[in-house]
């Protein structure tokens, strides 16, 4: 503090000391900025997992946010950027009330049970009761999972002049020498990685059913339809980088370490093909791939029969991918960069520190978000038209406002880092490529969606046994998604592909995608419905 230190009297002394004096006052105002950030995002961390090291680094931090506000308090400072707030509320987002549906699916067989009133006549004068009409009330019930053993039966014949024996032969299995039937099998891979239940939970299950599988068992069976299905991915694979423009993202996964007890950092890569929001017929796609690392060179190979537009987020192993063979050629893969990652951080400054510069920023963002809403599900070009009239102008002034602010502000807070992450000279393009082409989406958040199925997963399971794991659950992950996106049941399609792929052509595999044979799986699921009914 100034109080205590013997002031020079020349004013060059006093000039510097003052400087001096406010160089500290902002680092802390600086420091109180980032800890309050913080602490925001983990109190946030928390309700998705709690844990006591959350919990203990939470109490530092606001332990020792608590002594710097009191030392800038003590120093007699204000900072402008924090003590300016906007006054209004973090708003709030209305629930939606559930609406209840008129009926229950027509495809469920129905089960009819009548409840005649007790005699003919009537119960006060005596007369003959006729018929007025009906009530009728459905009620759901559920058949309790029962498991059935199918016995294939081929009698051997044999000619009495020239003893031979003819006998039909005999049928393929999807697991040779496996009592796996294709049901069981398309059960068990859809219980892991569709609905999020682990091995031992499913041998459990068969066990309480009176069969007794080992956990060995179910992961046999599992690596088993893995390499039986792999070529069907590899197919799935090339139908999504045929495409001119992708979606791709990441996240984490637990793998086991062989030998250490521990585990290990793997990622899960995922890449989209999404053309519904620009009305293209090509069916819909999710690839997802495995790498033990998150080193730039697996997206690279990933994606090395790849020409087009790659939406993603800024990170740096992606950079490789955009750069140009000469200053003539352009590049191979373009980078189309992701709006939503941006709004979240002025919506995370927004909310921790009540800033009005970040509320500014999350209404400019907000007008762009409007455009797109109003465009969605129309014609590529009519996509690319709206959003030069109507999109680039506000761009260029959110891009003029973003330079003036960072004019304003000190270089080390939180507010001009989010306004570096887009505005830098060789980050803004990418952000506004999205205008130059109506097949691009203002954000990344297909890809995000996409790895939701893998975040519920990656609860259930807490790691995968080994790298090989971690590829088999990609690939399995890619059909499965695949089916949601197509509006086919994941189950019914292993089902379906599981009974048939073996003795399937291999130069033919593209016949079993999904979207080839929703249909079929769709005609079959009717006749077996009827057949119960």
């Amino acid at each position: 503090m100034l109080e205590g230190k013997a002031l020079p009297n020349e004013v060059d002394g006093l000039k510097r000391l003052v400087l001096e004096h406010r160089s500290t006052i902002q680092h802390q105002q600086l420091q109180i900025e980032q800890l309050k950030l913080t602490i925001a995002r983990l109190q946030r961390m928390k309700f998705g997992r709690s844990s006591e090291q959350i919990n203990q680094t939470l109490t530092q931090l606001t332990l020792a946010l608590g002594q710097l506000e009191s030392a800038a308090e003590a120093a007699g400072s204000t900072s402008s950027q924090t003590t300016q707030e906007s006054g209004e509320p973090a708003p709030v987002r209305e629930r939606r009330k559930p609406v209840r549906r008129a009926a229950l699916p027509e495809h469920l067989p129905r089960e009819e049970r009548r409840y005649e009133p007790p005699g003919c006549s009537c119960p006060n004068c005596g007369g003959t009761l006729r018929k007025l009409g009906e009530d009728i009330s459905e009620v759901l019930e559920v058949i309790p999972l029962r498991f059935k053993v199918v016995r294939h039966v081929r009698p051997k014949m044999s000619c009495p002049k020239c003893a031979t024996i003819t006998q039909a032969p005999a049928l393929s299995r999807p697991i040779e020498k496996s009592f796996a039937g294709a049901s069981v099998l398309a059960l068990v891979v859809a219980w892991k990685y569709c609905f999020h239940l682990p091995l031992y939970r499913q041998a459990q299950i068969f066990a309480r059913a009176g069969i007794d599988l080992h956990r060995s068992t179910l992961t046999q069976w599992v690596a088993a339809v893995s390499a039986l299905l792999a070529p069907l991915g590899e197919a799935l694979g090339k139908h999504v980088l045929a495409a001119g423009k992708l979606n791709a993202d990441d996240t984490t996964l637990r793998v086991l370490a062989p030998g250490t007890g521990k585990t290990k950092i793997g990622h899960i890569w995922t890449y989209v093909r999404d053309e519904r929001p620009w009305n293209s017929r090509a069916p819909p796609a999710v690839r997802y791939r495995y790498s033990p690392d998150w080193k730039g060179e697996h997206p690279e190979r990933h994606l090395r029969t790849f020409k087009g537009v790659l939406q993603a987020d800024d990170y740096a192993g992606f950079e490789r991918l955009y750069v140009q063979p000469s200053p003539t050629e352009p590049a191979r893969i373009e980078e189309s960069a992701c709006w939503a990652h941006l709004r979240r951080r002025f919506y995370e400054l927004h909310i921790s520190l009540k800033s009005p510069l970040a509320l500014e920023a999350l209404e400019r963002i907000g007008a762009l978000y409007q455009i797109e809403a109003e465009i969605r599900g129309r014609s590529a070009d009519e996509r690319r038209c709206a959003r030069q009239a109507r999109a680039l102008p506000l761009l260029k002034a959110l891009h003029e406002w973003f330079v003036e602010k960072l004019g304003e502000l000190p270089r080390g807070s939180e507010l001009a880092k989010a306004i570096l992450y887009a505005a830098r000279p060789e980050r803004w393009p990418a952000f506004v490529r999205y205008c130059d082409d109506g097949r691009l989406e203002i954000d990344n958040n297909i890809a995000e969606r996409s790895l939701r199925q893998v975040a519920l997963c990656r609860k259930n399971f807490l790691f995968a046994g080994s790298d090989a794991g971690g590829e088999r659950a990609a690939m399995l992950w890619s059909l499965i998604e695949t089916c949601k996106l197509n509006g086919v049941d994941p189950q019914s399609y292993l089902h379906y592909v599981l009974e048939r792929i073996a003795n399937h052509p291999i130069n033919r595999i593209d016949e079993l995608l999904p979207w080839n044979v929703a249909d079929k799986i769709t005609a079959e699921q009717k006749h077996a419905d009827s057949l119960a009914a």
